[in-house]
């Protein structure tokens, strides 16, 4: 029968009955031997036999004294056995023992008179070795001195886990005395804790003998009811030296500074790669909306669950953005993170949106006085002045928004707009430390963000003047059909200086142009501005060809050193020929009903504003139902393939002479133009067509 088997009486105490022996005496090794009253050997125990070496039947009828005790000392135990046998005093202590081999060796004594049932009188002694019982002893005194003594608690349960015993450090801890551990369990000893989960620990460790090292316990004791703390805690299976199990020994260390200090770090670590993510992730491009969603990415989920990038619409308009204390802000949203269809994201401005928030919602408070708005703790009162009206208010308090934080972006000391972040799911409220986190992303995003809006407003201006001083559809000409593009470059590219033109001349021609400034941004759409205009100028004079390069090539080298190439091309109905020239421009294609498209083969000339190189004027056939392909390099020009992969890219696109030229325009573009290509496109075709 194991311990855990002993038999237990109804109030708790052992019932009578066998249990299986401990093992310290064992570990004691405790001789039995009784002597007459003569002093002779009548019992030898076989631990005496160990102990001292001799057998039962050579000890048994020997005097003690002379088999067991040195010459020198035989009168002195001869004494203390008179004084046994006479007074019945018992007698302890240590005494050498002359052992069978020849040695002598320090054992404890216990001696005591014995009586038979007739009146006989016997002397019983009970002997372990000395070192033994001394070692144990020792073992004993360090192990009370240190659980007494120690800073870290100790307690041991029983089988039952029920406290046994405590020391006083866990008494502190807990905020118990001893008398109120013993006899009851962790979860009555401990309400305030989750003494289940240990207790139940405690269970499997009792069950398998696989302990417990360094877990962890948060909760609170009555030592200090009203804070939190953590505890690293052991458990260990107690066991003697027979194996019988007889409880579980509990060590508790308070770690809660050491705790803080850790979670503290972790999130100090945790804000460092927010903020090195950020400087990664913010600011890849100059679109502004782009740039705005890259701010609400990195927020969610690392500081919210719910982040939003409103601008004030006056800063986006490049207007004054200062609020009097009455007036209401005017908010443009820009992104939206997350983006799953939940109350609290349909309580949000959706990206694009303008809404008015009146002056007295947190987020106007946040862009008028440019300082975070906290609210750790959301009540029902807060929701009507964070949402934008009284319906998202109750949108907010149905997805449990429970903690509120609003910082403002600003940019070369200029409020911009606020990062709105609310948790609903994270059960932690914003503090202080997610404050100063907050600012930082939001003045790192807020200067990407206004360079984004600066440059956006720029090309914005830049493609309004290029798009004014571009025709805004080919003219009707004799004797030809024209179908033209104009594509921009990708959003954040500046605006170039591609340009077109189909220019009416006498006697039914018709000037067909294509041209590329350099450059890029407002000073190239200028100078294509200026070049159309000079050859539009010098079209009306019926030049050749040639002979117009020639005047534009002196115009370019007069405006700041500025460098385009360009096509010119006049088509003459009645010859059904195009003379044409190329000052430094890709090729035209030439489409043939019946034949397959083709590159001209001109002369390509060097660019306009080089200077000082003859131009030469090329005649080539143009008969009606053939197609001349005007391009710039945006259409056929990529990092990733050869110029002539993309030339044949393109011929092969043109195998289709009766298909209408805006469907050409649409292919053209659609197949061969990437939207974030960092090059505008102009694209010009003409169908010559029989003369009526």
């Amino acid at each position: 029968m194991s311990a855990a088997e002993a038999p237990v009486a109804e109030d708790g105490d052992p019932a009578r009955g066998p249990v299986r022996p401990g093992g310290l005496l064992d570990v004691l090794g405790v001789a039995s031997v009784v002597l007459d009253t003569e002093g002779r050997i009548v019992l030898w125990s076989p631990q005496a036999e160990e102990l001292f070496g001799y057998t039962a039947q050579e000890a048994l009828g020997q005097y003690a004294a002379r088999l067991m005790v040195d010459e020198r000392h035989i009168q002195l135990v001869g004494k203390l056995f008179a004084d046994v046998m006479r007074t019945g005093q018992s007698w302890a202590g240590g005494f050498p023992v002359r052992h069978k081999d020849g040695s002598t060796r320090l054992v404890e004594f216990r001696n005591m008179r014995l009586l038979d049932d007739r009146g006989d009188v016997y002397a019983l002694g009970l002997a372990a070795d000395q070192s033994t019982v001394r070692r144990l002893e020792q073992d004993v005194a360090l192990s009370e001195r240190m659980v007494q003594q120690s800073p870290i608690g100790y307690a041991v349960l029983d089988i039952e886990l029920r406290f046994v015993s405590v020391n006083p450090a866990l008494e502190r801890i807990n905020g118990v005395p001893a008398a109120g551990h013993v006899g009851r369990t962790l979860p009555e000893v401990l309400p305030l804790l989750n003494a289940d989960a240990l207790e139940a620990a405690a269970r499997r460790v009792l069950e398998t003998g696989v302990p417990v090292i360094a877990g962890t316990l948060v909760g609170r004791t009555p030592a200090d009811p009203d804070v939190d703390h953590t505890w690293s805690h052991s458990l260990y299976r107690l066991e003697d030296a027979m194996g019988n199990v007889l409880g579980v020994a509990v060590s508790v260390v308070d770690i809660t500074e050491q705790h803080r200090a850790a979670v503290e770090a972790e999130a100090a670590r945790r804000r460092l790669a927010v903020i090195a993510d950020a400087s990664a992730r913010i600011g890849t491009t100059l679109e502004l909306e782009r740039t705005a969603c890259e701010l609400a990415e990195v927020a969610v989920p690392e500081l919210a669950d719910v982040a939003a990038v409103d601008l004030l619409d006056a800063v986006v308009e490049g207007r004054p953005s200062t609020l009097g204390p009455s007036e209401s802000a005017v908010i443009r949203a820009l992104a939206l993170r997350p983006e799953e269809d939940t109350d609290a994201v349909r309580a949000a401005d959706r990206p694009g949106r303008i809404a008015r928030y009146a002056p007295d919602r947190l987020v106007t408070e946040c862009v008028r006085s440019g300082e975070a708005v906290l609210v750790p703790q959301v009540k029902d009162e807060d929701l009507p002045r964070i949402a934008r009206s009284p319906e998202a208010a109750v949108l907010l308090g149905r997805a449990g928004l429970h903690s509120y934080l609003a910082v403002p972006l600003i940019a070369r000391g200029e409020v911009l707009g606020a990062l709105d972040l609310k948790r609903t799911r994270n059960p932690a409220p914003f503090d202080e430390d997610d404050v100063l986190l907050a600012r930082e992303l939001a003045a790192r995003a807020a200067v990407q963000i206004d360079n984004a809006r600066w440059y956006q407003n720029a090309r914005n201006t830049a493609l309004t003047l290029q798009r004014s001083l571009l025709p805004s559809h080919p003219p009707v000409t004799t004797g030809l059909e024209v179908a033209s593009r104009y594509q921009p470059a990708g959003a954040t590219s500046e605006v170039g200086g591609d340009w077109f033109d189909v220019i009416p001349l006498e006697g039914g021609k018709t000037a067909l142009v294509v041209g590329d400034v350099m450059g890029s941004g407002i000073s190239a759409a200028a100078t294509m501005g200026r070049l159309r205009t000079a050859t539009t100028t010098l079209a009306a004079l019926d030049l050749d060809p040639a002979r117009l390069l020639e005047h534009l090539d002196k115009t370019t080298s007069a405006l700041d050193h500025s460098i385009a190439t360009c096509v010119y091309a006049v088509h003459d109905p009645d010859l059904r020929q195009c003379r044409i020239a190329n000052a430094g421009h890709l090729p035209p294609a030439r489409v043939r009903p019946g034949r397959p498209p083709e590159l001209l083969d001109l002369p390509t000339g060097v660019p306009l504003g080089v200077g000082g190189i003859e131009f030469t004027t090329v005649t080539v056939d143009f008969e009606p139902g053939d197609e001349l392909v005007f391009y710039t390099d945006g259409l056929v020009e990529t990092r990733c393939h050869s110029l002539d992969e993309r030339l044949a890219a393109l011929l092969s696109l043109l195998d289709d002479p009766a298909r209408p030229l805006e469907e050409t325009c649409d292919l053209l573009l659609s197949t061969l133009h990437h939207p974030d290509n960092h090059d505008d496109v102009a694209l010009l075709i003409a169908r010559a067509q029989e003369l009526r």
